[in-house]
């Protein structure tokens, strides 16, 4: 049988912080959660960007450095590329002239990826989470239910991984913190769990439903075509849904990201990204490879657990904290 679980009041929020010491913005968390990549990628950037002059070795030296960040291959040759018309156009010869042009190609490239996520026009409006196991797929479905619940909107959850009890779990206890249904079902298909949180967010007139699904690794084709068979289930109840299809990614896979996004794209319709864990080892650079190679909107990207840690991207404010741009 499903389960229907709902709290009204949310226990584990946390205690009013004292105006003495408030919680650090967005933005400085931002950079602090990026302050791995970016001791990594500056400390070569940094030897770089303070020789005496641009020639071909710095520009050889920079080549290597974008590419250890793994912004791949062909998104480092677009920015070479740039950053060589530059200096040509705008007759630059100081290499710190060539780290700000950097920054600018860089925004230019990752801007195109900046698209917030509208979750209005459609009631429910169907959101299908997938992603492989430890992306973080379940965490960030409860971060998103509060961003929806900070926007007005009611939210319902349906967890969709039927295979792992702990991902049901993982998923009911982010629902009493937000004091939100979860609709479960110990053992099963994922699809039918899909179904039944379609209708009953319609019956409740409810105006969000986010759909974990279980975690899988593109080389396992018979899993993929499960989740598909979920996102046919879904039009089933609903012809226009699911309304978005959002991806989660480790940035820590680096390359691996792009071959994600491929396959999950070519099974399911990948519609948005949420980009996790970009606090840990990760190379920032990774957002570049996609942007040339597969690029898809990049609704959130997450720099820690807590439950506001999960944020719009925005392409200047992000390349701002990974190259430390001073304000």
């Amino acid at each position: 049988m499903f389960g229907f679980l709902k709290t009204k009041d949310d226990p584990a929020a946390p205690a009013t912080v004292s105006p003495a010491t408030p919680r650090a913005s967005w933005g400085d968390r931002l950079k602090a959660g990026l302050s791995r990549t970016r001791d990594t990628l500056n400390t070569p950037l940094t030897e770089l960007f303070s020789r005496a002059k641009i020639d071909d070795e710095l520009l050889e030296d920079l080549e290597s450095t974008l590419l250890m960040a793994d912004c791949g291959v062909d998104a480092t040759h677009w920015l070479l590329a740039e950053l060589k018309a530059t200096v040509k156009r705008e007759k630059l010869d100081t290499p710190a002239q060539l780290r700000f042009a950097l920054e600018k190609s860089l925004q230019v490239l990752l801007t195109p990826l900046e698209q917030a996520l509208d979750a209005g026009g459609q009631q429910p409006f169907v959101i299908m989470i997938a992603g492989v196991n430890g992306a973080g797929k379940t965490t960030s479905i409860g971060k998103l239910a509060k961003h929806f619940q900070s926007q007005g909107k009611s939210v319902l959850l349906a967890a969709g991984d039927t295979f792992r009890a702990a991902a049901r779990e993982q998923l009911s206890a982010w629902g009493e913190r937000n004091g939100v249904t979860v609709i479960a079902q110990e053992s099963g298909d994922p699809a039918a769990v899909v179904f039944d949180a379609i209708n009953a967010a319609r019956a409740r007139k409810i105006d969000v439903v986010l759909a974990d699904t279980a975690g899988r690794l593109p080389t396992q084709l018979h899993l993929m075509e499960e989740i598909a068979k979920v996102r046919r289930v879904i039009q089933k109840v609903d012809a226009s849904a699911p309304h978005e299809v959002l991806l989660v990614l480790d940035a820590n896979i680096g390359q691996n990201a792009v071959q994600q996004v491929k396959a999950f794209d070519k099974a399911i319709g990948v519609t948005g990204l949420i980009v996790t864990k970009l606090d840990g080892t990760a190379k920032g650079g990774v957002l570049a490879a996609i942007a040339r190679q597969c690029p898809k909107p990049v609704r959130f990207i997450g720099v820690g657990e807590g439950i506001d840690d999960l944020q719009p991207f925005r392409a200047g404010e992000f390349v701002g904290a990974l190259l430390g741009t001073p304000e």
